[in-house]
């Protein structure tokens, strides 16, 4: 099994992130994913960790809070509030790890169509500072993106 590409971009001076991956599925079943608690649960994060969702209402206004759990006693929390929510299309939400508290960002997730029935998911962040943006990226953000795809690879391949 070939896995497609990640391109991870952080711009020198800019507190941005974006993040691009295709996938060999649908839009309607990559958003699908993203959308349904359950679905999540089996994919966001890195290899080996567990996800204990407490909140996922994924509508203008709702809300989310989950956990990633280590294996090890160790917990990471994040929250957010999501703002727009286009099935298939997009959705807008912030992004807060409990660990570095009021640091928050604004992301937008575009789900676009590609030939062939694939779908390209394109995220951009914006955080408060270039500070912000590289202490997330240095704390493993990379590493839960790349495996955290892996899995949704698989996921929508079982699905489709």
């Amino acid at each position: 099994m070939t896995t497609n590409p990640l391109t991870i971009t952080a711009p020198e001076g800019q507190p941005l992130i974006e993040i691009v991956r295709e996938f060999d599925a649908p839009p309607a079943l990559v958003y699908r994913a993203h959308e349904d608690p359950a679905l999540v649960a089996r994919w966001l994060g890195p290899h080996g960790y567990e996800m204990r969702t407490e909140a996922w209402d994924l509508r203008p206004g709702g809300r989310y809070r989950y956990e990633h759990l280590d294996g090890q006693g160790n917990a990471y929390a994040f929250n957010g509030v999501f703002h727009d929510a286009v099935p298939g299309e997009r959705i807008t939400q912030t992004f807060e790890f409990e660990g570095a508290p009021g640091v928050v960002s604004l992301e937008t997730m575009t789900f676009e169509a590609l030939d062939g029935d694939r779908c390209r998911l394109v995220g951009r962040s914006v955080w408060p500072s270039v500070e912000s943006r590289d202490a997330m990226i240095a704390n493993g953000m990379e590493r839960g993106v790349r495996e955290g795809f892996e899995r949704l690879d698989a996921l929508v391949r079982d699905a489709g």
